[in-house]
């Protein structure tokens, strides 16, 4: 199980609208058991893993042993169910590591399989899988996306200069490290303040992995982000969606869906402030399940004050920006989020001069 959830990982960010499942078949003929067949969902959501580990394992999957990360799917969607390739395979045992939430599903593709004899075993590495399928599990069960906030601060609790003006905060190690959590995410996030400010491309920029950039999205109420900006101008290469307000001007929005950016309107919660539930809402109705906001002090602040934080990754650097710097979180302390009785440091991690805190939501 422990390869499978390994496995599944690989399309972390790249699997959506499904999630990103592992599966391992493994045979023992006598002398000891046998790995024959690897598979994990490929991007764009299918095949699915189940499949393509049979597929790998040929004729040696039948009286085998089927790990899984999650219940596989007993439904026909766009693929046929997972459930028939196992049983026509002849796979004697299924290994999963927890049910899926899918209303789909939801038991029904563990009791199609031992009404077909086969034996079904459940819970092994439940928790792991749980958190694997985050994203999955947030979206079926609440219709938005897993969120994670990323904020980098000074020593000094600072996320930029004085008149907003943007500032290398962090190291050269760090930002390697946001780009690897760009590339295990569906989508980014940030608000149009950011957009204007330093002009982002927020494309995963590590050697060989730009095809793994995520959806790019833009909170702008107003439609104020500017068609000659690095997003608008790479949208047709990666994927740029802007939303914004039901009333904002209709030739702004032409101006940046010729330069290939979808614009997508929600209602607002106040004026010139966009619903945040409702933009995650068109999110995970467009399949997100992963969302990483990378958008500056008001963008944070709102989505913590709005209980929609499910983990944060605080970057913390050892140099100071002073008392003139930007806050980072708008009208609000830090201790917000280092003190919310609903997320709980669960990890830091050194990275160059720069210090890394993982925070996880303590319930739901």
């Amino acid at each position: 199980m422990a390869l499978a959830l390994v496995l599944g990982r690989r399309e972390l960010g790249r699997a959506w609208p499904n999630p990103a499942v592992g599966a391992v078949v493994v045979r023992d003929d006598g002398a000891g058991p046998v790995i024959v067949g690897r598979g994990w969902t490929q991007a764009g959501g299918r095949p699915h893993a189940e499949t393509e580990a049979l597929r790998r394992a040929g004729a040696l999957a039948r009286g085998a042993t089927l790990y899984v990360t999650l219940e596989p799917c007993c439904h026909h969607g766009l693929t046929p169910p997972c459930t028939d390739a196992i049983i026509a395979a002849g796979i004697s045992r299924v290994v999963s590591a927890i049910e899926d939430p899918n209303p789909k599903v939801a038991g029904a593709g563990h009791w199609r399989m031992a009404e077909a004899g086969i034996v079904v075993d459940v819970g092994t590495g439940r928790e792991e899988a749980r958190k694997a399928h985050a994203g999955h599990f947030r979206r079926v069960r609440d219709n938005r996306p897993h969120v994670t906030l990323k904020l980098a601060v000074s020593a000094d609790g600072k996320a930029g200069l004085a008149g907003r003006r943007p500032a290398a905060i962090t190291g050269e190690a760090a930002r390697e490290r946001v780009h690897r959590l760009r590339a295990i995410n569906d989508a980014i996030l940030i608000g149009i303040g950011t957009a204007l400010s330093d002009d982002p491309l927020l494309t995963c920029r590590l050697p060989g992995m730009e095809e793994r950039s995520p959806v790019r999205a833009v909170l702008d109420a107003n439609l104020r982000l500017p068609p000659g900006s690095r997003l608008a101008q790479t949208a047709a290469r990666t994927l740029v969606w802007v939303y914004t307000s039901e009333s904002a001007p209709a030739e702004r929005e032409r101006v940046l869906t010729d330069r290939g950016v979808e614009v997508l309107r929600v209602p607002t919660s106040a004026p010139g402030r966009l619903d945040l539930g409702r933009v995650l809402n068109a999110l995970a109705a467009r399949g997100i399940t992963r969302l990483m906001v990378e958008g500056g002090p008001t963008v944070a602040a709102a989505f913590l004050a709005a209980d929609l934080v499910d983990g944060a990754a605080l970057f913390r650097s050892p140099t100071r920006i002073g008392a003139g710097g930007i806050d980072a979180l708008e009208g609000t302390p830090l201790e917000t989020l280092t003190r919310s009785p609903r997320l709980a440091l669960i990890g830091t991690e050194t990275v160059g001069p720069d210090t890394i805190e993982f925070f996880a939501r303590t319930e739901g």
